[in-house]
């Protein structure tokens, strides 16, 4: 299995560079053994059942990217990947002439960063000043993805971030969920469809491209996630009254997959993940999902390819290049349920 296996051409001008007006304004793919059907994302309420659970990923994205002066005057962008258990970071580095552990950043006056040592391709390092976690959210930009060529602006602040979000920790949004509004979730409840929260804190590796043409060889990076007993509950009452169980997003596909796979079933659970989702995978909790468009050849595409079939998603994807779809995390949206299923 090649990752060129996953390929599929975009005409640059379909990636969303900006987000609606409206979270919920979005369009809505939805795939099934059936075929594709086209729809508002607003249509989603229609195609839940009362015996459904919609799970989402409650994580809060914080300003991880920050701009800073090496003491030679040089500039320098810090990307923060992930908090460790003491509070220092992992993050990556980047300037013309890259700086060594031992070095000093300065990103305003009384807020510094301390590079520590080498992490692989990552930097450990210290936030250094009085508050430094309020100074990072003064001084922080919001990580849009690289694929966004624009800086980000304050409106990002609120529209990069779902509006479910609560545990601070993230350094990418979990993009499925942007679309829901509270006005919609309310829809869903009122039609009889149960809501769960998982938490995984996604990091930065999520936008880093495969190394390896092998698909079987790629290494994943590592994500922290919870979930609560009150969630695994849900969904365990769930399965057993014959409802599915639906994930908003990738990141709880995998946060709920991992649980299974490190426990052996679905209970209050938390560590870190690297689970790696690629066709031939053995489903274990998720009926059905709501995803973005994914970027090609990327892990993410793999994931979907693995829920709803290679050949349908790939199919689905080219239609909805044929359709004019908005692409990736300010994009359209896609409802898929798994392949015989």
């Amino acid at each position: 299995m090649q990752k060129s296996d996953f390929h599929f051409e975009l005409p640059e001008a379909q990636i969303a560079a900006e987000p609606l007006a409206d979270r919920s304004a979005s369009r809505l793919l939805h795939l099934n053994d059936a075929g594709i059907a086209h729809r508002q994302f607003t249509d989603l309420v229609s195609q839940l059942e009362p015996n459904d659970l919609l799970v989402l990923n409650n994580t809060r994205v914080l300003p991880a990217r920050l701009f800073a002066t090496k003491s030679t005057g040089g500039k320098a962008e810090v990307m923060l990947e992930r908090r460790l258990a003491n509070g220092d970071w992992r993050a990556f580095v980047k300037s013309s002439k890259t700086p060594k552990p031992g070095a000093t950043l300065t990103v305003a006056d009384g807020f510094t960063i301390d590079l520590l040592a080498r992490d692989g391709d990552l930097f450990v390092i210290r936030l250094c000043g009085d508050d430094p976690m309020g100074q990072l959210q003064t001084h922080g930009h919001m990580p849009l993805p690289p694929y966004i060529k624009r800086a980000d602006t304050e409106a990002d602040r609120a529209r990069y971030q779902t509006v479910f979000a609560k545990n601070e920790g993230a350094v990418a949004a979990p993009t499925a969920g942007l679309h829901f509004t509270p006005e919609l979730l309310n829809a869903i409840r009122a039609r009889g469809v149960d809501t769960a929260e998982v938490t995984l804190h996604v990091g930065a590796g999520t936008f880093l491209p495969m190394r390896e043409d092998d698909v079987k060889k790629h290494v994943m990076h590592s994500e922290w996630f919870e979930c609560p007993a009150v969630t695994a509950d849900k969904i365990n009452a769930t399965r057993a009254r014959g409802g599915r169980v639906i994930a908003v997003g990738t990141t709880v596909v995998r946060t709920l997959e991992s649980v299974a796979a490190q426990t052996g079933s679905i209970q209050a659970h938390a560590g870190d993940t690297s689970i790696f989702i690629y066709p031939g995978f053995k489903w274990q909790v998720i009926d059905a999902m709501v995803t973005n468009f994914h970027l090609p050849e990327s892990t993410l595409l793999m994931l979907v390819s693995a829920f709803a079939g290679t050949d349908a998603v790939l199919a689905a994807y080219n239609e909805a290049v044929a359709e004019g779809y908005r692409f990736f995390s300010y994009g359209d949206a896609m409802l898929l349920e798994r392949a015989g299923g």
